[in-house]
Formats: structure tokens, sequence, C-alpha cells
């Protein structure tokens, strides 16, 4: 079975590049129409052209980057439209996961699962922003795992990766952390219940506040 921790893996040059000039780009230190040359980018981070280019055509599928053929590439936003439907369609695939995980999870991934989600708690009481941050993404993984369902974990992990720079950048908001933890109780409980109808609505839920979250903190930025 495709595991979404497949998926993760060691972090390669290209995705600490593709990550880093999100971040910058959505706290807006590279505003729209900002020229990105690849070479000058390869010398800034003392890499290859090879893993900016990745990294610029990551970026142009998420729609941060406007790569115009034979003229380079620009920063630019994705509209209103296009991310609130990138934001619909990940709702319905969490959601589904979700679903199926109340249903499918073994007793050891529920531990799994109660624990990652403890050891958040602590996270968001320390207010450690990154580190929360990260373990987001192993909570979702883990729910995308206990799916049980390889089609439906391959194809989250790709809507996923194209609005990672969105979910990252909505932790700035203010308390952001807490809402999240409390968002993310809601689905624990409803998977461990065997709720999978409540489990669906949880995660479609967070999902809906987490595109509200990054259009209040894009609006402050």
């Amino acid at each position: 079975m495709l595991s979404a921790k497949a998926g993760r893996g060691r972090v390669t040059r290209a995705e600490s590049l593709r990550m880093q000039l999100a971040d910058e780009i959505t706290r807006g230190l590279l505003p729209p129409g900002t020229t990105l040359d690849e070479t000058a980018l390869a010398t800034r981070f003392g890499v290859s052209r090879t893993p900016v280019r990745e990294a610029l055509r990551e970026l142009t599928a998420s729609g941060l980057v406007d790569a115009r053929p034979h003229r380079g590439a620009v920063v630019a936003r994705p509209s209103v439209e296009r991310l609130q439907n990138m934001f619909d369609v990940m709702a319905e695939l969490e959601g589904l996961c979700a679903g199926l995980s109340a249903l499918q999870m073994t007793p050891p991934e529920r531990r799994a699962l109660v624990k990652l989600h403890d050891a958040m708690g602590e996270l968001m009481r320390q207010g450690d922003f990154n580190a929360y941050r990260e373990a987001n993404d192993q909570f979702h993984t883990t729910i995308y795992d206990g799916s049980h369902n390889d089609y439906l974990i391959e194809i989250t992990l790709g809507t996923r990766r194209r609005l990672s720079p969105f979910r990252r950048a909505q932790f700035r908001a203010l308390g952001r952390l807490g809402l999240s933890h409390t968002e993310h109780d809601r689905v624990v409980t409803a998977i461990l219940r065997g709720d999978r109808e409540g489990a669906i609505a949880a995660m479609r839920s967070h999902i809906a506040i987490v595109h509200d979250a990054y259009e209040q903190y894009a609006q402050s930025v």
C-alpha cells in the first residue's frame, strides 16, 4: 500500500527552496511582479539552477509564480476563485480521508494519532510555531494513511502539495495555533468514535477555516 509517509522523506534542496520562496511571497517580502531570475536565485541559495527550476515549477502549480515562456518567472498571486476552488477540493479529499479513517484505522494507528495530537497540544501551549507547523503535516499524513486507500492518498498528497504555501502561511494569523488544535480535536474525537460522518464534517470545517485564516493573514501583510 502507498503510504503518505512515502511522499515526505528527506527534504530536498528544491523542496527547501520552494518552502523558503513561498514563505517570502506569502509574507509580502517578494511582492507580485517581482522577477525571479534562476541564476540570481541559484547564487543566493548556493545551489545549481536545477533545484531552482524545480522549485519555480512547484510554485507555478500553486499559483504563486507566473512562468512566462522565454521571459522568465515573476511572483504572482492566485485569483480568489482559483484558491477557493483548490481549498474546496482539498476539503472534500481530506474529509474523505478522515471519514475512512474513522472506519479503517487500526488500534495502533489510532493510538499514534492520539499521541501526536497530544504532543501538538504541548507545542501549541509553548507557542512553538515552527515545530507545530511541521507536526501539522504529520497529523494530516497520519489521517491520510488511516484511510488505507492508495489512490485517495496519492491525489490528496498532490493537492496538499499545491496548497502547502497557503496552509503553512495561515499559521501566522493571530491565535491560529490554539484554534487549529481545537479543530483537530474535533476530527480526532470523531475518528476515535468511529463516526464517519462526524469526521468528514469536522475535517471539511477545519480546511474551510484554514482557507479563511490564510485570507485573514494575506490581508494583513
